[in-house]
């Protein structure tokens, strides 16, 4: 808990750090080693999260999956509400603030999605969209393995989301543990099938998942409509 601040300050140092792009450009200084990263993801999904992915479905029901992923999206509802507003949007904010009340009063803690079968539409802001409204640039991408692409900006906002949130308070050490078990191994399969589609519709396939990954981030922060670029290299 009193760690907190100084990751978040550290995150923001470096999210200052790496932002020297113009808007519109493809930031990849890391390059190679970026596609060093990109291929020794290869081998660890092909041996490692296909056979976890595999397992994992076999195993668990099918309602438990679904369970894992409306505990995930009633945290990210959660996360969203304070975006919403450092956007203002409101009736996003609105709507986000209704669902995370419904789902967590009604809906055991957000294992069940009641809001959307209600009607009730997800904002989905995150701290990366909120860096790019404040006109902050997106700084150079990367690959993590087992992680995926991310740019410095987005990653700031992911290490924000992870350390602030609440599955951190949870008291037992091992429930803790376990909830973060699941919600890790619960993202495998749907890892897979993204990659399958990587796999059918692109040669180089590093190229190919850096171009969708930015142009839909660049998307998400203009609310679906991004500004054209000037001078674009891709």
């Amino acid at each position: 808990m009193n760690q907190r601040p100084i990751v978040a300050a550290l995150a923001c140092a470096a999210l200052l750090a790496g932002c020297a792009t113009a808007p519109g450009k493809v930031n990849d200084p890391f390059e190679a080693s970026n596609r060093a990263m990109f291929a020794i993801n290869e081998p660890l999904v092909e041996y490692f999260v296909k056979p976890v992915a595999q397992a994992y479905t076999d195993i668990v029901p099918d309602f438990m999956r679904t369970a894992v992923t409306n505990y995930v999206n009633n945290i990210d509802d959660l996360f969203s509400i304070v975006n919403d507003a450092l956007q203002g949007k409101w009736e996003k904010m609105g709507n986000d603030m209704a669902r995370v009340m419904i789902n967590t009063g009604f809906g055991l803690a957000g294992l069940i999605d009641i809001a959307s079968d209600a009607g009730i539409p997800r904002g989905m802001e995150d701290f990366g969209q909120t860096f790019g409204y404040w006109g902050i640039p997106q700084g150079p991408f990367l690959f993590i393995p087992l992680w995926g692409p991310t740019t410095v900006r987005d990653g700031t906002g992911s290490i924000l989301r992870l350390v602030w949130s609440p599955t951190n308070e949870i008291p037992s050490v091992p429930a803790r543990n376990v909830m973060y078990g699941f919600v890790t191994v619960n993202e495998a399969p749907g890892a897979v099938e993204a990659l399958k589609l990587v796999d059918q519709a692109a040669l180089d396939r590093y190229n190919f998942v850096r171009r969708a990954y930015l142009q839909r981030r660049e998307y998400l922060v203009h609310d679906g409509n991004p500004p054209r670029a000037k001078d674009d290299d891709e």
